[in-house]
């Protein structure tokens, strides 16, 4: 049977975090592994969970996902598991928060084209990069339904969303510069959510995924140049 809580178990190195038994940080509402590997062996042995994970919920969907396949897929004890995950939704979490971290280095890689001239051309060039990844990885559809499954993975999936739209907001700063900024997070913030839902939608079963890429391209540069426009208006 799945097991959500149980006791922490002896660890190989201290645990400094601050995470409540069942994985939320105790300052916020973020699902946080019980601790971070420093040491190298930790760190092997954390990668193989995720990635152990990762293969798992692509194969059976988060409903059929346990702990105990995780850890027997990985080859190691539930034990181990356990010093680092309080359960399977903190595990999801992680998963998420390793593919933002991929996305915004990702994202980071096209700063500075804003604002060119030819900042559409960029948009779609990445737009197209994402669309290849969801196509490619299958795992990162089923990490986002999977965040869905509870409010505190929704929640923790709200923090992440925030995350990535700062740094968007940080990009449209130079392409909208008289618009507030409070308004321009919340710019950035509709983006984000938009373009993950419309990717998340390109790969429903009997859906075109170029049809809805398309789409997403022509609401993100319609989008993109109301607003450009506005603030432009603005004095």
């Amino acid at each position: 049977m799945e097991s959500t809580l149980g006791t922490p178990f002896p660890v190989e190195e201290p645990d400094h975090d601050e995470t409540g038994p069942d994985g939320a940080d105790e300052k916020s509402d973020e699902l946080l592994p019980r601790r971070r590997p420093t040491q190298e062996r930790s760190k092997r042995k954390f990668d193989a969970l995720l990635a152990s994970s990762r293969d798992l919920l692509t194969d059976v969907g988060f409903e059929s996902f346990t702990c105990e396949e995780v850890a027997a897929r990985a080859g190691l004890p539930i034990g181990t598991l356990y010093q680092f995950f309080g359960n399977k939704y903190v595990i999801v979490c992680e998963l998420s928060r390793q593919d933002l971290r991929g996305v915004q280095h990702e994202l980071a890689d096209f700063d500075g084209e804003i604002p060119s001239l030819d900042w559409l051309r960029f948009l779609d060039r990445f737009l197209d990069h994402l669309a290849g990844l969801w196509t490619s990885d299958r795992s990162r559809r089923e990490v986002w339904l999977a965040m869905q499954s509870t409010p505190a993975t929704r929640a923790t999936g709200v923090i992440h969303e925030k995350a990535f739209a700062a740094q968007v907001e940080r990009m449209l700063a130079p392409l909208t510069p008289r618009t507030p900024r409070a308004k321009r997070m919340l710019l950035a913030e509709v983006l984000v959510h938009v373009v993950y839902s419309m990717l998340n939608f390109s790969v429903q079963d009997g859906q075109s995924h170029e049809d809805a890429v398309a789409e997403l391209k022509r609401l993100m540069g319609a989008y993109l140049l109301v607003t450009e426009k506005e603030s432009e208006s603005r004095r």
